[in-house]
């Protein structure tokens, strides 16, 4: 028998697990477009996601909450320094994984949820235990141990940290649903992106869209590669403690970890294997801590 209330809102948990599972797998569909320039390539990225999702307002009748945002001027108005944001975040990790810095993408999103713990806490007044300090504490010395052996990439690992964590804040505090608010994110930076789009395909070497039909298929598959991941984020990030969020994002940098290890065979110095254990440790602790709440709540209610 479910121990969920009946009238309980629905959890976000599965959505933030999924969210985090297609980011962590990414670095895989990058190897297919790595030919594509970094910049031409967030552009299309860009391009194909407001189709996307235009044909999900489309089918879920949400055209009125679309034009409602549009209507708000602060709703707009967040919404273009959360569209920069991601920009960023996604030029910034392409051309990393596109230069193979893996553990250096890895380590931006080991550090992305600290900062979500800290913008949790001292932003919207969150509180973390006693046990969710220590895990707070350990990850923190993981990622400052790594960090003192990556000086040269740890500006990667930082824009990637803070604009993603500064992303999900404003998308958390926004008035408007995850659909609507990612859609309009597209439009607001659809003219720049085709912008760039315009520029590459006036270069000697031409459009990346126009080399060869699969190629074409694949920048065209990360319109949805970037839809749905943030759809299912967004949804996360209106349902869930963020503080808590913050904590299962360290799922993808684990995945990306062990890609860069396994797949693309990057040199794992030892510094690198500590920070790994430091960090895991405290996502165990931080695990532990709510399935203990959890099950006193349980037993509350009981």
């Amino acid at each position: 028998m479910s121990t969920q209330p009946e009238n309980s809102p629905p959890s976000g948990l599965p959505a933030a697990l999924g969210a985090y599972v297609i980011w962590g797998l990414l670095p895989l569909y990058l190897v297919l477009v790595k030919t594509v320039p970094p910049f031409e390539f967030v552009g299309w990225r860009i391009i194909w996601t407001l189709p996307f999702c235009l044909l999900i307002v489309a089918f879920r009748k949400q055209f009125a909450e679309v034009i409602a945002a549009l209507g708000d001027r602060r709703v707009v108005m967040t919404l273009c320094a959360s569209a920069t944001l991601i920009a960023i975040n996604w030029l910034v990790y392409v051309w990393a994984i596109q230069n193979g810095h893996i553990y250096a993408a890895s380590l931006g999103y080991y550090i992305n949820p600290l900062i979500n713990v800290l913008l949790g806490t001292f932003v919207l007044g969150e509180r973390l235990s006693k046990r969710q300090w220590l895990a707070v504490g350990l990850a923190a010395s993981g990622v400052a141990i790594l960090a003192a052996g990556a000086l040269t990439t740890l500006w990667i690992s930082l824009t990637l940290a803070f604009s993603f964590g500064t992303y999900g804040l404003l998308r958390k505090q926004v008035a408007v649903g995850s659909l609507p608010g990612l859609t309009i994110e597209s439009a607001i930076l659809l003219l720049p992106a085709a912008g760039v789009a315009l520029f590459y395909a006036q270069e000697p070497a031409g459009s990346s869209f126009t080399v060869d039909l699969w190629l074409s298929l694949a920048i065209m598959l990360g319109g949805v590669l970037t839809a749905v991941p943030l759809l299912m984020f967004a949804v996360a990030a209106r349902r869930m403690n963020y503080s808590t969020l913050g904590f299962i994002q360290f799922l993808a940098p684990t995945i990306v970890f062990l890609l860069g290890l396994f797949v693309f065979r990057e040199d794992l110095k030892p510094v690198q294997l500590a920070c790994f254990v430091m960090i895991w440790t405290a996502l165990a602790i931080f695990v532990w801590d709510m399935w203990a709440r959890r099950a006193r709540a349980v037993k509350t209610a009981a």
